[in-house]
């Protein structure tokens, strides 16, 4: 009489059993997928990146001139400093702004008009710099923003230019003037950034980590492996363009020399 009483009792202990395997595949599983939907949103980001490499080298091709960087309520135009605009190539922000997704017509754009990355939320606007900030080339301030800057600068000025803005292999070198140490230099010659902030952009990254070097306003920026290791998080994406690339677009628009 009690042994239905038992192999019911056996039933449900291998029921338990068996939801305790299945939570623990699951739980297994979540990570991975996780994984592969940061994986998918960072590729996102890059073909981003490279959409609008390709809309900021078209309107240097219009315009003669690279756009000002949209500051956070410039609706995605060009914001340009005081008395600034397109002749004198002031921009209010050179470092530290936003693409300026509407005024190159990129698509789609949030309800403030900027391009977002493959991350949710106005932390995953993408952002820009561009080399200026009052940096004269051959006694032409700001060439690279001002209408007609870099035929005035002359081509053989603009090669020999010292430096551009810097991309850093490590935050600890990387400072207003450079990156320090060669090693730690990837390149001086870059004429304008694009960036996403990554997964964690939400966050305001710890004073002195690499992330937060790239948002500190100067000419110096970082850009090194994903890393997860707390007090050394880094997951911003990074596309620069050298100024030589620049160039040759426009001298084969025939814009230069």
């Amino acid at each position: 009489m009690r042994c239905p009483e038992r192999s019911r009792a056996f039933t449900l202990i291998e029921v338990m059993v068996a939801l305790v395997i299945v939570t623990l595949m699951i739980g297994t599983l979540a990570i991975p997928i996780a994984a592969q939907l940061q994986l998918r949103r960072a590729e996102e980001a890059r073909r981003l990146l490279e959409e609008a490499k390709e809309a900021l080298l078209g309107f240097a091709v219009a315009h003669a001139r690279l756009p000002c960087p949209s500051t956070a309520d410039g609706r995605g135009a060009e914001s340009f400093a005081v008395g600034g605009d397109a002749t004198n190539g002031n921009c209010a922000d050179f470092h530290a702004g936003f693409l300026p997704g509407a005024a190159l017509g990129l698509s789609p754009l949030d309800a403030e008009g900027f391009v977002r990355d493959g991350w949710e939320g106005a932390h995953s606007r993408v952002r820009y710099a561009v080399f200026g900030n009052g940096a004269s080339i051959n006694g032409v301030a700001n060439p690279l923003t001002r209408a007609n800057g870099m035929q005035a600068a002359t081509l053989s000025a603009m090669g020999a230019a010292p430096h551009y803005l810097f991309i850093c292999a490590t935050g600890s070198a990387a400072g207003p003037s450079g990156c320090g140490p060669a090693a730690s230099q990837l390149t001086r010659r870059a004429a304008m950034l694009i960036w996403s902030a990554g997964a964690n952009g939400a966050r305001a990254p710890p004073a002195g980590s690499d992330e937060s070097r790239n948002l500190d306003g100067d000419a110096s920026f970082v850009s090194r492996e994903a890393s997860v290791v707390p007090g050394q998080e880094f997951d911003d994406i990074l596309l620069w363009v050298p100024i030589h690339a620049v160039i040759n677009r426009l001298v084969i628009a025939g814009r230069l020399p």
